[in-house]
């Protein structure tokens, strides 16, 4: 339906599962895309491949965005290669350390909250950086992909919990300073979508049969339901929206504790 036409959209961390999904949708809307990986070389080129045949200007780059000056060194070289971005979608992020703080030492703590929670803030400073220079705050999007953990505590995971619970209000703090400029802020909170990242579960039937029935939908989700909430965020429809965290769960956080 070309929604997203004439708009440039950067989804850190996707050559696979949710990101890979979200880039495709914007892809197929009309957006460039500029797509991130760490590790998944072979998968983010794959992506370009499919998706240069949709009449977009597509790119993968490689970037460590826990480390602030290579994150600064990427968004040059975004800069150079397609000037301004619209649409920040902050995908990019690891699991936790399962582990109780007691045990947890400070290397795992640090890469969870330098990965999940600083990453984000590097990128939206490095993006608002380029939406001041090109004086093209109003109308531009940041998305946050969380987790159903930035509201619900799940023990063993406080390095995780805490980096998603710190990205709830780095969202709502950046909605009430940008929206002054029409640029909203907000998050994706998905549960159990069946990704790579999900690999335990979706190898293993009888525990993801195990873990559905605790779903009051009875299935884990899909890279694209989450996807299809990120197109919404990105468009004109959301124009009005900000602050807001959409949860994407099938009711699982709705059970609190238990999910």
């Amino acid at each position: 339906m070309g929604i997203l036409q004439n708009k440039t959209a950067l989804v850190t961390g996707s050559s696979s599962g949710i990101g890979k999904s979200i880039a495709t949708k914007f892809a197929q809307e009309g957006a460039n895309v500029i797509i991130t990986y760490h590790s998944g070389k072979d998968r983010a080129e794959n992506l370009v491949k499919e998706l240069s045949g949709l009449n977009i200007k597509v790119k993968a780059y490689q970037v460590n965005i826990s480390d602030y000056k290579e994150t600064q060194n990427f968004f040059d070289h975004i800069n150079q290669d397609f000037r301004d971005i619209d649409i920040l979608v902050n995908n990019a992020g690891i699991n936790g350390k399962n582990m109780c703080v007691e045990n947890m030492n400070i290397e795992d703590w640090d890469k969870t909250i330098k990965t999940n929670l600083y990453g984000p803030f590097y990128c939206i400073k490095e993006f608002l950086n380029l939406k001041k220079k090109n004086n093209s705050y109003k109308g531009s999007r940041i998305i946050n992909v969380t987790s159903i953990h930035e509201y619900i505590c799940r023990p063993g995971d406080a390095d995780y919990n805490t980096a998603k619970a710190g990205m709830r209000n780095l969202a709502r703090t950046l909605a009430i300073e940008l929206a002054p400029k029409e640029l909203t802020v907000n998050n994706i909170a998905p549960g159990m979508i069946l990704t790579p990242i999900n690999k335990k579960f979706t190898d293993d039937a009888n525990l993801l049969k195990e873990k559905e029935n605790i779903i009051p939908m009875k299935r884990g989700g899909t890279p694209e339901e989450v996807a299809n909430v990120a197109l919404f965020l990105a468009s004109e429809a959301s124009s009005y929206v900000t602050g807001s965290t959409y949860t994407v769960d099938g009711a699982l956080s709705i059970l609190g504790q238990n999910a």
